[in-house]
């Protein structure tokens, strides 16, 4: 990695860092506290992020390798999550689960931006243009739903102690634990497909830049270079076969002439 590209990588994550800070500083100016803000997915997610870059930062301006792409991925997709159910699912006035969106100060606008559409596209476009290509496995996509899952587990346990739940698709009060379940089924088959996409677009990325990394335990098939430019084949050498293996109308004049000398 070059210098110049090398200091772009590290200038877009100390960003990131400074995105997430601000975000979640100017959201607690509200009547939300920074403690009352932890419980949230948003807020999780954007600081799973914000650690991420930072260290990915530090790792790229001393030259070392990326994190591993299974946690790349992982974070990647999480805060994906926070930015496409915030924009299609709660500050969507046609979704089922919108929640009315309350007079904020402009600092705590400004910070609900920075979480659910700022940052989301910073770690994408981190993504994109800097992540090492053809790392990523579809098996994966299953991986990544360990999180959501235990993130489920703690709404409604939580749920059961605070008397409250973060998201209106988790109220169980509301929805009963039928309808979280059902909901719970179509969100994580959402996610399933977002991270299949997410391997999708990094797979199609690493056959645009050639740079595809087989599986651990197969062969990589790749073809190598062919001959270059004003390179001549070499007619391939053929052996003579031993006397003995010789048809009885042979002779040595009918055999292909050796090196000499």
């Amino acid at each position: 990695m070059s210098v110049r590209r090398r200091r772009a990588v590290a200038v877009l994550r100390v960003v990131t860092v400074a995105g997430v800070l601000a975000g979640i500083l100017l959201t607690a100016l509200g009547p939300a506290t920074v403690t009352g803000l932890l419980p949230y997915f948003t807020i999780q997610s954007n600081v799973a992020v914000g650690l991420l870059a930072g260290y990915a930062a530090w790792r790229a301006w001393r030259e070392r390798p990326e994190p591993p792409a299974v946690l790349t991925g992982a974070v990647t997709l999480y805060i994906t999550i926070t930015g496409v159910v915030y924009h299609l699912v709660l500050a969507n006035p046609a979704s089922p689960f919108a929640v009315a969106q309350p007079d904020r100060a402009p600092g705590e606008a400004l910070g609900n931006q920075l979480l659910h559409t700022v940052v989301p596209l910073l770690a994408l476009t981190d993504w994109a243009l800097f992540d090492r290509r053809g790392r990523m496995r579809l098996r994966h996509a299953a991986w990544w739903l360990a999180f959501p899952l235990a993130y489920l587990a703690f709404a409604l346990l939580r749920g059961l102690v605070v008397h409250g739940y973060p998201y209106p698709f988790l109220d169980a009060g509301e929805l009963g634990y039928g309808g979280v379940a059902l909901v719970s089924v179509l969100l994580a088959m959402a996610f399933w497909l977002l991270g299949v996409l997410l391997v999708g677009a990094d797979r199609a990325l690493a056959r645009r830049a050639g740079t595809a990394t087989p599986e651990p335990g197969r062969p990589d098939v790749r073809p190598g270079p062919g001959p270059q430019v004003g390179e001549r084949r070499r007619a391939p050498v053929v052996a003579p076969r031993p006397r003995a293996a010789r048809g009885a109308h042979e002779t040595d004049a009918d055999l292909p002439a050796g090196p000499t000398g």
